[in-house]
């Protein structure tokens, strides 16, 4: 997939040349969302496009999940984000002649999308073949403010002659809906690419409403438009699955025509269609009345304060300056607005994964958030709280006790017919648990502020009925697959087994805090008591030989993977069969390594850097997720410099295409763990304790990092330079303490703290990767 060459700045990401070859990729990394509604980084006009798309989030459609042969408890029903009417279009007609980058040859075409302003801008200047130069300006933005609001302004300009100019500006539903989904299976063909039933139409002199509603999954969508024009001649046509208005002008040279176009949307499973078609109308006439400035200065004020408590600063990489940034844009817009409904893997930026979410939501786009957005991380949780009536039906399926959350899901439901590297993945439970105490500890709420309790009691109730005690008392978890999917269906995998004993400890301790909650519950003493003695029991496996824990029973005991030979052949699941690797040492992404981040505290600084020394020369990094994973824990084992080299390869996997496959969206779980991976990795933060500790490294290449955190109220800033560490109380009432090399400080509004820079002490030397393995830098 071709990457869009990109400037690099510390505010803007832009393209200075549009190329229509890049578009798959670029729709994707010009993406905007506020959460509830997102837009992809399309042009203007239709063409040329790749994957055209508005979603909102939560809107999604059933279609069958297809098996050769029938079994019991599988899924039977899918789940997909749909394409919902899409307001982006405007086709430009200039003499009569539609605008086409392909064919116009433009002297000017860039693209900028500004970290501060938040507004997607694109200016184009080419000669018509009349001999008149024109030039549009567009700037689109989706409100983090007014969330059910889309807007752009469009405008157009004669520059040296006269021109014709007619804008076709549409508000359509999509004759077939992108879904993500490749099946030919005619059944979810029938299901999805016509997902939609036309209900009611509206339409006025300059703009219109559709309300349409999902066949299968019984949603109700509306989508309204309007325009403000300045300049031109406006009608307006409306049908069943389109609105359209027509603005035309004849423009003498120097003279311009510009619109604002508004979209504003609804969305409900039980609203009816007139309600909907009137929120979104009122959505509408809500942006009209803030007018295109008023949109503009909300969205200002809106990132302002994003940037006033979540801003990175690094001195001596401008490229991953940008990207951090970027990345901090993505991760704050993702989930701004959202309500009821979770954020995917790809979040609204594309169909990858057909919108999906996954335990990584919980285990890196929650936990940042939860330091950054506390409020945007607490929705989130609760929604999947709000899902525990799911889970609990799903482990009565499996013939389990307690809640088993979904593997992967819109709704809630589990909608993987994949066995290995899906429900078996049962470490999902904890990932999610591990989200809610981390939440309790870093914001000091309690846990059922979010639901957190219930979800902690169902989990460990799951976690008793799985596990089995062998003879000698030792506690097990047989037939289940860690995060390493080329490694699945094992006994006893730490980083699951380690993650199941601290779900049940923590699930003790906050019934024991939430005595007559916990009661409500039916927990007993007798209960947490059986908790606590399987937590202890925990079998952890060792190699005494190689002095190093096996990632799972027998692991270090498989076939070497021949790296060498394979060096030009990854991802592997591409070039080879299952089959061939299940049993093999190949790591698709870090997984004990994981468990030496999220389980620190069960492993000794030489376990640290001996577990991480076999890993490193194991993992192929097929993944996305593991290379934030792997810079945290490189900088634990006081490498800093290869710390570095990861956390560029987080950062850029989408400015750089990295995996190649950010056309079908952005990586929001890899967008996540950049900034976890300098702040957990290089910052050393650790939030699961009492206090909040941090044990900085600054790489050779680096003379100054900064960033913030939101910590139990109070908003503090973190800036390590070579003569040390300063930590400053920006907002919120003091003393704070933090624990800095393991030294605990205090801060207070009129005193930071600071601490000298120790320098890096690893054990061994920088590990080593597989050929042809390095980080992407």
């Amino acid at each position: 997939m071709t990457a869009p060459t990109l400037d690099v700045d510390p505010w803007t990401v832009r393209e200075p040349r549009v190329d229509p070859e890049a578009l798959a990729v670029s729709e994707s990394v010009f993406s905007l969302s506020n959460g509830y509604v997102g837009i992809r980084g399309t042009l203007d006009e239709v063409e040329p496009q790749a994957a055209r798309g508005t979603h909102l989030s939560g809107v999604y459609e059933f279609h069958p999940l297809s098996y050769p042969e029938g079994g019991y408890g599988q899924p039977e029903q899918g789940e997909a984000l749909l394409t919902v009417a899409d307001g982006t279009p405007l086709r430009l007609l200039v003499d009569g002649i539609p605008f086409d980058v392909r064919e116009a040859c433009p002297q000017v075409h860039e693209r900028t999308l500004d970290l501060r302003t938040g507004t997607l801008d694109r200016r184009v200047r080419w000669t018509a073949p009349s001999g008149t130069s024109l030039e549009v300006t567009s700037q689109r933005v989706v409100s983090l403010v007014e969330r059910a609001v889309c807007a752009v302004r469009y405008e157009v300009r004669a520059l040296d002659g006269p021109a014709h100019v007619v804008v076709r500006s549409e508000l359509a539903t999509a004759d077939i809906t992108p879904t993500g989904v490749y099946n030919d299976d005619p059944r979810v063909e029938e299901a999805l690419d016509d997902a939609f039933e036309a209900l009611d139409h509206r339409g006025w002199a300059t703009g219109g409403a559709l309300v349409s509603r999902t066949h299968r999954s019984g949603l109700t969508v509306a989508a309204a438009v309007g325009h403000e024009v300045d300049g031109g001649r406006v009608s307006t046509d409306a049908g069943r699955h389109q609105v359209v208005t027509t603005v035309a002008a004849d423009l003498r040279s120097g003279e311009g025509l510009a619109l604002v176009k508004a979209v504003g949307y609804a969305w409900s499973d039980d609203a009816g269609a007139d309600s909907l078609l009137e929120q979104a109308t009122a959505a509408v006439a809500s942006a009209s009345d803030l007018g295109w400035d008023g949109l503009l200065a909300a969205q200002r004020a809106a990132l302002d304060e994003l940037w006033a408590t979540a801003d990175v600063e690094i001195d001596g990489d401008p490229e991953l300056q940008q990207a951090l940034r970027y990345a901090a844009f993505q991760l704050h817009c993702s989930a701004a607005c959202i309500s009821g409904a979770p954020v995917g893997a790809k979040g609204l930026t594309g169909v990858g994964y057909s919108g999906h979410t996954f335990w990584d939501v919980e285990g890196f786009v929650v936990p940042a958030l939860t330091l950054l957005r506390p409020d945007s991380a607490a929705r989130l949780l609760r929604w999947r709280a709000a899902t525990l009536g799911l889970a609990r039906e799903r482990a009565r399926t499996l013939g389990l006790a307690g809640a088993s959350f979904a593997w992967r899901t819109i709704s809630g439901r589990e909608v993987s017919a994949y066995w290995p590297a899906s429900t078996a993945a049962l470490h999902v439970n904890a990932d999610v648990s591990r989200a809610f105490w981390l939440y309790r500890d870093v914001t000091g709420e309690e846990l059922d502020s979010v639901g957190g309790l219930e979800v902690l009691v169902e989990t460990a109730r799951l976690w008793m009925s799985v596990g089995h005690e062998d003879a000698a008392g030792g506690w097990h978890l047989f037939g289940t697959t860690g995060p390493d999917e080329y490694t699945g269906v094992v006994d006893d995998n730490v980083f699951t087994n380690l993650m199941a004993r601290g779900n049940l400890l923590r699930a003790a301790d906050a019934c024991r805090r939430l005595e007559a909650r916990a009661a409500e519950l039916g927990v007993d003493h007798a209960e947490t008591s059986a908790w606590r003695s399987a937590a202890d029991a925990v079998h952890v496996p060792w190699d005494e030989g190689l002095g190093v824990h096996p990632a799972n029973a027998n692991f270090t005991a498989y076939r070497e993977w021949p790296f060498e030979d394979q060096r030009d052949a990854y991802p592997v699941q591409e070039h080879q069969h299952y089959a061939t690797f299940y049993r093999r040492q190949v790591v698709k992404q870090a997984d004990l390594v994981q468990a030496l981040w999220w389980c620190r505290d069960e492993f000794t600084a030489e376990q640290v850097a001996r577990d991480l020394d076999y890993y490193e020369a194991r993992t192929v990094r097929d993944s996305s997720l593991s290379a934030a994973v792997q810079a945290v824990v490189c900088a634990h084992a006081q490498h800093p410099d290869l710390a570095l080299r990861y956390l560029r390869e987080c950062a850029l996997v989408d400015l750089r295409d990295v995996q190649g496959d950010t056309a079908k969206g952005l990586h929001l779980a890899a967008v996540a763990g950049s900034w976890l991976a300098l702040v957990a990795g290089l910052g050393g933060l650790r939030e699961d304790r009492e206090d909040l500790e941090l044990a900085p490294l600054l790489p050779s290449s680096l003379s100054r990092t900064a960033w913030s955190v939101t910590w139990r109220g109070r908003l503090l800033r973190v800036e390590t330079t070579r003569e040390g560490t300063t930590v400053t109380l920006v907002r919120g009432e003091g003393p704070v303490t933090v624990v800095v090399d393991g030294a605990a400080l205090q801060v207070t509004a009129s005193a930071p703290a600071s601490a000298p820079l120790r320098a890096p002490a690893p054990l061994l030397g920088e590990p080593r990767q597989p050929a042809g393995r390095e980080p992407h830098t």
